[in-house]
């Protein structure tokens, strides 16, 4: 006797395996691609035979099969193909039946599909709260399923971006900074190649294995969008953080946030001769430099000139990120210059800040206060006359050598614990900060959780600790 749901599940892969198969830009693909809404109503008709009959298992399989046909759409596609859905109920509905009455397997399955579309629709508390609960990134590298791994890449990087959309900057780059440090399209199963990570030459299973679980081509996340967020939001990290550095080698407090992007920083600045910017690397650079003067008018313009930000789905969404991206350029642009050029000014006025920087009183005045309490900036208001007056602060010899050791026992306790996580085959999504949310204007680093020096370092990706799923093998 045939079985109606395995031939449902042999029907699904061979649709996906003839998107794999056949060449996205032509017309053959986009006919092809028509076929998936009469396939999502089959399943849908399947799924309510099955709960009709009370076949539990059978039911939750079609009604997995039928959320991971739905749930990269945004809402401006879905309403079009599937007609007027309330795509954010139908999938919430089909997951928890899933969480319900469905394998483990299927359970985290449908969990990353429902985070991923949460955060697909600007929803990032909802999808952080999911996957917080959910613990899903404290045991994905015990999954053992390559598609499941490369499922949990593709949500963590849609987190990220919508974290970046909402301006969450911290949370945005914690979330892509793994996913972007390298092989991205592996990762998200958006390409392949011929070696492993460490050169290794792949064998001919290897490939084939890695093809066919590639993603189709309709649902590839972006790279360039990908990349230009990471960047950006390790942009507006890294320039403060250099900028209070300075030329002091023994501040504890100010490390390294993003590896890849003093990478390329490095790299840039190292350059016999710069010519105009031309891919989106080189214009973020560009912006690095100019933010690092100090000068937000001519950041923000590069920044906001590039064309990845008309792919972001939904209306007025590209207006949208490129005011926000101004405003967190401006008070970025501010907290670089206090931290750069304070030492050369004995007093600084407050109605020349604001129209340096094009802010208000109180945000300049929030954002200065907040320096000073954490004894970022050496100075006092002079509520009077509205003027901020500096005070030169040399650290003596002892206080020299005390945050020399200070540093070299942190990285000692840091190069432990990386060879306990090699040990031990986790390789943890980690944060430097996470409490500290974005405001990171006047908090001192290292004062809680996250990687800071006085906390317990071994926490994951908001909280939780978990290995990277990747597609290696």
């Amino acid at each position: 006797v045939g079985s109606l749901s395995l031939f449902l599940n042999r029907l699904d892969q061979e649709y996906i395996k003839s998107l794999q198969r056949t060449s996205p830009y032509s017309g053959e693909y986009v006919e092809r691609l028509r076929d998936e809404a009469g396939l999502v109503n089959l399943l849908g008709k399947i799924y309510n035979y099955f709960t009709r009959v009370d076949s539990k298992a059978e039911a939750s399989e079609m009604a997995l099969r039928r959320v991971e046909h739905i749930y990269y759409c945004h809402d401006t596609i879905a309403h079009k193909v599937y007609g007027e859905i309330d795509s954010a109920k139908l999938i919430s509905d089909l997951c928890t039946y899933v969480y319900q009455n469905g394998d483990d397997r299927s359970k985290t399955r449908a969990m990353l599909c429902h985070i991923f579309h949460h955060a697909l629709h600007d929803r990032f508390l909802e999808a952080r709260d999911l996957l917080l609960m959910s613990h899903l990134q404290d045991n994905i590298g015990n999954v053992g399923d390559v598609s499941t791994m490369v499922l949990f890449n593709r949500m963590m990087a849609t987190l990220g971006l919508a974290a970046f959309r909402m301006g969450r900057i911290w949370d945005a780059h914690q979330c892509l900074s793994d996913i972007c440090s390298g092989r991205v399209r592996e990762h998200l199963a958006q390409g392949i190649s011929a070696h492993y990570r460490y050169g290794e030459q792949k064998t001919p299973e290897d490939e084939k294995a890695e093809k066919r679980r590639q993603i189709p081509y309709h649902q590839h996340i972006n790279l360039d969008l990908l990349e230009a967020c990471h960047l950006i939001s390790a942009m507006l990290l890294e320039v403060p953080n250099i900028a209070a550095s300075g030329d002091d080698a023994t501040s504890f407090r100010r490390r390294i946030i993003s590896r890849t992007f003093r990478k390329h920083n490095d790299i840039y600045e190292r350059q016999v001769f710069t010519g105009p910017p031309e891919q989106i690397r080189d214009y973020i650079m560009c912006a690095t430099k100019a933010l690092m003067k100090g000068d937000w008018v001519k950041c923000s313009s590069l920044v906001t000139s590039l064309e990845v930000w008309d792919l972001v789905p939904g209306e007025q969404s590209a207006d949208q990120i490129k005011s926000m991206l101004i405003e967190k350029i401006k008070l970025e642009g501010l907290r670089t210059y206090l931290y750069a050029y304070s030492s050369q000014y004995d007093s600084l006025c407050l109605g020349q800040l604001c129209s340096m920087f094009d802010l208000s009183k109180n945000e300049v005045h929030s954002i200065v206060s907040k320096m000073m309490i954490n004894r970022e900036l050496h100075a006092s208001w002079d509520q009077p006359t509205e003027t901020i007056v500096l005070r030169k602060m040399k650290t003596t010899p002892l206080q020299s050598l005390a945050l020399q050791f200070a540093e070299k026992a942190a990285n000692l306790v840091e190069s432990n614990e990386r060879l306990l996580d090699i040990k031990s085959g986790n390789f943890a999504f980690r944060d430097h900060d996470w409490k500290h949310g974005d405001n990171r204007h006047g908090q001192r680093r290292g004062a809680g959780g996250g990687r800071g020096r006085g906390g317990n370092r071994r926490t994951g990706r908001f909280g939780g600790r978990g290995g990277r799923g990747r597609s290696r093998r």
